[in-house]
Formats: C-alpha cells, sequence, structure tokens
C-alpha cells in the first residue's frame, strides 16, 4: 500500500541527494505531498545538518504529525545529534550515507505508523483515555505499540490516581489474540500471607480450614486473557518468591494438590512505587522485576498534564449526564479548575467534577457557585500550580550550567510563545492576545513553524 506523506526540507541539501532520494521513495509507493495539502498524519523530513530550526519545527509538528527523518549527507552524522532528532519528535531517523536502498524500509515504517494512529483515533482508545497533550499522546502510543503488537508483560507506573487500572484495562483490548479471554484483576496490597496462595493459585476441597469447596485462583482464571497484578510492589518478599515461579514457567499447584497446571496469559502489573529503588534496596526481588517489567509505562500525573484538564472535566460531566450534553463550565470556573492543585491526580479531578454536578442545577453553565464550599480558594486567592518544583529545578539546573538571567529569559519566552501558538492552532493574533504582546512579536517567532511543504 503506498504512502502519501508530508514533506518539509531543510537547506542545504545537496540537490543530486535530494533528487535521487525522492525518485528512491517514490518507487518504494512514498508520494510526497502538495504544499499546504491538509495534514495526512505521515511526514517526512530530508536535512543535512541539525539545525535548531529543523529541532524546533520538529517538536512543534509532531504534536500530530508521525515523522520520519532522512539524513541527506556524505559525511557521517553525529549520533548524538540522531538522539536530539528522536526528543524532538522523529519517530525514526534514517542516515542515507550508510543506508542508501532505505526507501523500502522507510515505507514499512510508514504502514506500521499509520496502522498506529488507526489504533489510536479507533473508539477503544478513545473511550478510555481522554487528553491531548505531549506527554499523554506519547504514553498512549507506547500502550498502543505493546498492547495491540506484542505479547510482552507490561509494568504500569505511576503515582496513585493516575489511571494505571484504565490503561491495564486498554492492553486487554488491544490484544490481538482472536480466542482472548478475559482479564483478571488482583489487588496485591489486599493479599494477606496466609491465604496468598488460594488468591494466586487457588485451593482444592479440604486443603485448609474453611476450604469447603475447591476454588480456582487468578492465574486458572486469566488462562487465555490478561492477568492484572494492580499494586504489585506492595507484596512482601516471601509472596513475590511464590509468584515468580509461577510468571516464569507459566505453571502452578493448586494449595492441596500435587499436580501441576499450565496457564498461558499476558502479564501486566501496576504499582505507584519506584521498583528499581526497590530492588536496589532490597525490597523487590531483581529476578521479579525483569520477569515483569518487558516493558516499562510510565503515567504521568495530571501535574505534567494540565492541558488535559479541561477535556476530562468535560468527559466526566459526560458520563455523569449521559441523558443530555453536558452543561459548559464558565470561565471562572476553568480557570479555577486550572489553577487547582491535585495530589491525587485524576481522581481527585473526578471527585471534584462529581461534587459540583452534584451541586448544579438547571440547564445553564456551571459556575462559581456550583463549586462546594470545601473546595473554593481560601479567601478567594487561586494558586499558581505552574511554579512548582518542575519549574525550579529546571530553572537551578540553569543555573548550575552556569547560564545567565538573559539567556533564561531569552528561552522562556521562546518557550512560552511556543506553547502559546500551539494552543490557539498557530493563530498569531489569538497567541499574542493570550501572551499579552504585539502580533509582531509572536510573528518572529512563528516565522520558522510553517505548514509542512
Amino acid at each position: 500500500m503506498g504512502h502519501t506523506v508530508l514533506l518539509k526540507c531543510f537547506e542545504p541539501i545537496e540537490p543530486g541527494l535530494r533528487d535521487g532520494a525522492l525518485q528512491l521513495l517514490q518507487h518504494a509507493g512514498i508520494e510526497p505531498l502538495p504544499q499546504r495539502e491538509p495534514c495526512c498524519g505521515l511526514g517526512l523530513v530530508l536535512l543535512s545538518t541539525v539545525s535548531s530550526e529543523a529541532l524546533d519545527w520538529l517538536q512543534y509538528a509532531s504534536r500530530d504529525t508521525a515523522i520520519v527523518v532522512i539524513a541527506l549527507t556524505r559525511e557521517r552524522l553525529p549520533v548524538d545529534q540522531i538522539w536530539r532528532l528522536m526528543a524532538a519528535g522523529a519517530c525514526d531517523v534514517f542516515v542515507w550515507r550508510e543506508w542508501p536502498d532505505c526507501a523500502n524500509a522507510i515505507a514499512a515504517r510508514f504502514d506500521h505508523l499509520r496502522e498506529v494512529r488507526d489504533i489510536l483515533s479507533s473508539p477503544a482508545v478513545q473511550q478510555h483515555a481522554v487528553g491531548s497533550s505531549a506527554c499523554w499522546r506519547g504514553l498512549l502510543r507506547e500502550i498502543v505499540e505493546v498492547g495491540a503488537f506484542t505479547d510482552a508483560s507490561v509494568l504500569i507506573m505511576g503515582e496513585s490516581g493516575t489511571g494505571k487500572e484504565l490503561l491495564a484495562q486498554l492492553i486487554h483490548e488491544l490484544d490481538s489474540r482472536p480466542d482472548r479471554g478475559d482479564l483478571v484483576v488482583l489487588d496485591c496490597a489486599a493479599i494477606t500471607p496466609e491465604l496468598s496462595g488460594s488468591e494466586f493459585f487457588g485451593h482444592e476441597r479440604g486443603a485448609f480450614t474453611g476450604a469447603v469447596n475447591a476454588r480456582e485462583g487468578a492465574f486458572a482464571l486469566a488462562n487465555g486473557g490478561t492477568l492484572f497484578l494492580d499494586e504489585i510492589g506492595e507484596l512482601p518478599l516471601p509472596l513475590q518468591a511464590q509468584l515468580l515461579r509461577a510468571v516464569q514457567e507459566h505453571k502452578y499447584k493448586r494449595v492441596g494438590s500435587n499436580h501441576w497446571q499450565h496457564t498461558q496469559f499476558r502479564l501486566v502489573c501496576a504499582t505507584n512505587r519506584n521498583l528499581e529503588a526497590c530492588v536496589n534496596d532490597g525490597h523487590f526481588r531483581s529476578d521479579l522485576y525483569h520477569r515483569i517489567a518487558g516493558w516499562v509505562c510510565r503515567v504521568p500525573p495530571l501535574r505534567e498534564r494540565p492541558d488535559d484538564i479541561l477535556s476530562l472535566a468535560e468527559h466526566f460531566l459526560s458520563h455523569l449526564n449521559q441523558t443530555e450534553s453536558p452543561p459548559p463550565l464558565d470561565y471562572a470556573v476553568q480557570q479555577y479548575l486550572l489553577a487547582r492543585s491535585y495530589p491525587g491526580n485524576v481522581r481527585e479531578l473526578r471527585q471534584l467534577v462529581t461534587r459540583i454536578w452534584h451541586r448544579h442545577k438547571g440547564s445553564g453553565a456551571i459556575t462559581p457557585g456550583d463549586i462546594p464550599q470545601i473546595d473554593r480558594p481560601v479567601d478567594g486567592a487561586i494558586e499558581t500550580p505552574w511554579l512548582d518544583s518542575n519549574v525550579e529545578t529546571a530553572l537551578r539546573h540553569a543555573l548550575q550550567l552556569g547560564i545567565g538571567l538573559k539567556e533564561i529569559n531569552r528561552v522562556t519566552a521562546e518557550t512560552a510563545i511556543r506553547l502559546a501558538l500551539e494552543q490557539e492552532q498557530d493563530n498569531v493574533h489569538r497567541a499574542a492576545r493570550l501572551l499579552g504582546v504585539t502580533d509582531r512579536a509572536v510573528q518572529l517567532r512563528r516565522a520558522s513553524r510553517r505548514p509542512l511543504h
């Protein structure tokens, strides 16, 4: 299947190299999209050097476009520059000098990227995972990659309330096995040592006092499906040892039985602990960690994805009011939700929106009076959560590197302008109004950020 892709060239590029590369790409079924056509979701960048302009543009364009970079140069591209391109948002980087016949490989990359894009836009993903922030979209791409294209074990790490179980459900739904079984959830924090064997492996009738009937454990119930071990970091070391053998060999014995039974499942684990640190301090087995961490996904806390707060709030309101469209949020309520901190992450936001919803009456907008008294800002003062530890850490790091106030101000201003342009869909006037500056100030920054061509 051919691909029509958006094309961006960063000069200078030797015409012979560029024309030869484009010809081979066309033979492989890759057609560049004419300038100013609608975005098709796939992009190709040609460059010979890694400039700040190219990195800046990649960071902007990769929000909505999966981009492959081809370095057309007769010199070897430094490895650190390749990783800079990847960090800026490239899906892959090919150095033409080292692999001049890579057109078919690039076409295969686009095949895969299109599959991932289609899954990301599917109802299965859209209904489970609300948000459009860069870090959230990056996580969803990881979830799609591992859920739909591998059978690897997955370790989901993140603070309480970030939606780890929701992502485990999504991994299960993306599983492509035609005879996929059920998702079985086991909360490791609730397992007592005395009943752990029964919870994990089941028991025979009469195996212990109170075992009136035989019982299937989580490993048997998950056969053919997905076993989700929530809060696995809470398991004490003796229970970790019990778990390890069954995870390694996919075999277990019921309590009170002498017969081994086989089970086949995808393993997904979640924890709010830093398991690598737990391994280092001896609180979590290294061998078990490497068994469960075939693929590690880190879920960002809500403070790292503030762009998603309002869309999440609207999503929760839609669920609470399923009979009709949810009421809009008054501007003051929007600002309140954006300014508030959420130590409990998405779970806390959902609970807050639920309280607001139950106070709301009528069909009009949700207004400040709908916010419960206990949730309102003290003395009318709202917080400034953007001035948090992340900002202080970045500034401290800059000072340690010897970066002066002038450079800090320049980078901060450029970053704010870039983010304002992103938020306002590249509209200079609205971005300038948002920042409280002139259109000209924003226009100077926007010059290097044009549509793909």
